[in-house]
Order: structure tokens, then C-alpha cells, then sequence
């Protein structure tokens, strides 16, 4: 859990680092992953040489987690320049329910009652982030913020999945993902607006780090942990990238959403949290455990 939470908090730099950059979303996406290749190919041979070649059945699902990562890349990159980093980061997290709903069907992993409870109210923050009831709403479009938010949500939930079902290790699966995900964005990015293959220089610098940080060393944690724990926690555990993004672009990039759309988050944060909350078990008190123990005569 302790390695999730790490690697969560350093992913929540994404958003930030994507806006400082100040390119096109498909040419941030692009060298996210291009300049992570590098040293993710250096972890998965260190990893290779410690542990044996990877199993067949890590690479068939890794491909797939490659191009389904390429287009989660691409969407919430387009959610960042509709409606801001802060609220992109907010909208891309509803893995949560999607992952839950997924990991019951795949994994058998039964989700909370309360969890279907909680959608309708999280649906109810999306709409106002959105904007739809708020003149005063942030970003260029918050409208078509959401629906790529939405995309994401989708899109990341199934790398998520894809990620836990291929192996226990983390640097291979991950370097291979990387590397479809970054053909992936390169023959997708006309569809999505066009990326520069040449960015210039401070942007340089800001996607060197974006790939180092959140994507080499945040995502290699996240990829350790995933198998080792339920699909649903490490959804919810995922919540810090967020509500950490909210206060960084708050702070770093000046973001000030509407109170509706402020509220909106909070509704979405609180409602995860209360459907993703596992029943605790009810204890019977002492008096009705003491009636259940058979009692014995003595001779």
C-alpha cells in the first residue's frame, strides 16, 4: 500500500508538468513515454537478468495495456487543455467504479453494495464540473473536458486491468506498454490534433521530466503494486493523484475553479470514497458470543 501511495503522489505531478510544457496534448503524450523508453528498457533487463526472461502470458497483456495507455495519454491530455489540469486529473479518476465493476466480472473480486450507491452522486459532481449550470465555469471547454475525462476513466481502468492480470514484475511490463504506447501516439496523433516531433527547448526539459518522474518511477511502483493487492484498492488508493493535482495547479499554475466546479470535485472524491469503503464486520457483543459457545457438563 505504502509503495501505491508513492508511486500515486509522484504521478499527481503529471497534470502540472503537461500544462508547464505548453505543448500540443498528442506531443506531450508522445514524449511522456519516448523519453521513458530509455530507462525502463535499463529496469526491465536488470529485472530480466534477477528473475528470467518474462512469462509469454506478461507480454500478451502488456501490448494491449501499451495501446490502451497510449489512448488514456491521449485523451486526458486534450481533458488538460479543455479544463485544466486540476479537474482533467479529478474526471480521469473514475477508474474506481470502472475497475470495481471490471475486477468482479475478471477476478471475482465482489464490490461493495455501497459502491453502486455512491454512482449516481459521482455522476452528480461530473455534471458540475462540467459546467453545464455554471456561467463561471474554468477551462476553454469544461464540456468537452468531461466527455475526454470520461474516456479516460475507461481507458485507464483497462490498463489498470491489463497491468494486474500479465505478472508480478513491474519494469517489464511497463517498458513494453511504454514502448507500444509511444508507436501507439506517434500513427494516432494526426487523430487527436497533431504532435510536433521537435518540441523546443524549456519544453524539452519540462517532458524530460514528466517522463523520468511520473512515468519511469511513479508508474514503476504503481506496476509493483498492482498484483499484489485488489484491483479495487489500488483504484482507490489512486484518489491521492487528484485531490494532490487540485492543490498543485492551484498553487504552480494559478487554476481557480468555479466554487460549483470545486464542489463538484468534492462530491466526486467523497462519493469514490464512501462506495469504495469495504463493510466492516459486525461483531456480536459479548453476551450473545457467550450464549453461542456450547457449554459441557463436568463429572
Amino acid at each position: 500500500m505504502l509503495i501505491a501511495i508513492v508511486g500515486a503522489l509522484i504521478i499527481s505531478t503529471s497534470a502540472p508538468l503537461v500544462r508547464l510544457s505548453d505543448v500540443a496534448p498528442a506531443t506531450s503524450a508522445l514524449f511522456r513515454c519516448a523519453y521513458a523508453v530509455p530507462p525502463l528498457l535499463v529496469l526491465a533487463w536488470l529485472e530480466r537478468r534477477r528473475l528470467g526472461p518474462l512469462p509469454h502470458k506478461a507480454l500478451l497483456l502488456a501490448w494491449p495495456a501499451g495501446v490502451v495507455f497510449a489512448f488514456n495519454l491521449l485523451f486526458w491530455h486534450h481533458a488538460i487543455d479543455y479544463v485544466g489540469a486540476g479537474l482533467a486529473t479529478v474526471l480521469g479518476n473514475l477508474q474506481v467504479f470502472i475497475v470495481a465493476l471490471a475486477a468482479w466480472a475478471l477476478f471475482r473480486e465482489r464490490p461493495a453494495t455501497r459502491l453502486m450507491v455512491a454512482a449516481p452522486v459521482v455522476f452528480g459532481g461530473v455534471v458540475l464540473i462540467s459546467g453545464v449550470f455554471d456561467s463561471a465555469a474554468y477551462g476553454s471547454d469544461p464540456v468537452m473536458g468531461v466527455l475526454a475525462g470520461m474516456a479516460t476513466s475507461v481507458s485507464y481502468a483497462a490498463f489498470l486491468l491489463l497491468m494486474k492480470g500479465g505478472s508480478s514484475r513491474a519494469a517489464g511490463p511497463l517498458a513494453h506498454a511504454t514502448v507500444v504506447a509511444t508507436v501507439t501516439i506517434a500513427v494516432l496523433s494526426p487523430l487527436f490534433g497533431g504532435a510536433d516531433f521537435v518540441p523546443s527547448w524549456p519544453a524539452h526539459g519540462w517532458l524530460v521530466v514528466l517522463a523520468l518522474g511520473p512515468q519511469v518511477l511513479g508508474w514503476s511502483l504503481i506496476s509493483f503494486s498492482l498484483p499484489r493487492q485488489p484491483a479495487a484498492l489500488t483504484a482507490l488508493l489512486l484518489l491521492i493523484q487528484p485531490m494532490t493535482t487540485v492543490a498543485l495547479s492551484a498553487v504552480a499554475l494559478g487554476e481557480r475553479p468555479s466554487p460549483l466546479q470545486l464542489a463538484g470535485c468534492a462530491v466526486i472524491v467523497l462519493g469514490v470514497l464512501y462506495g469504495s469503503r469495504r463493510p466492516q464486520p459486525v461483531l456480536a457483543d459479548a453476551d450473545e458470543q457467550e450464549e453461542q459457545v456450547p457449554k459441557t457438563s463436568t463429572v
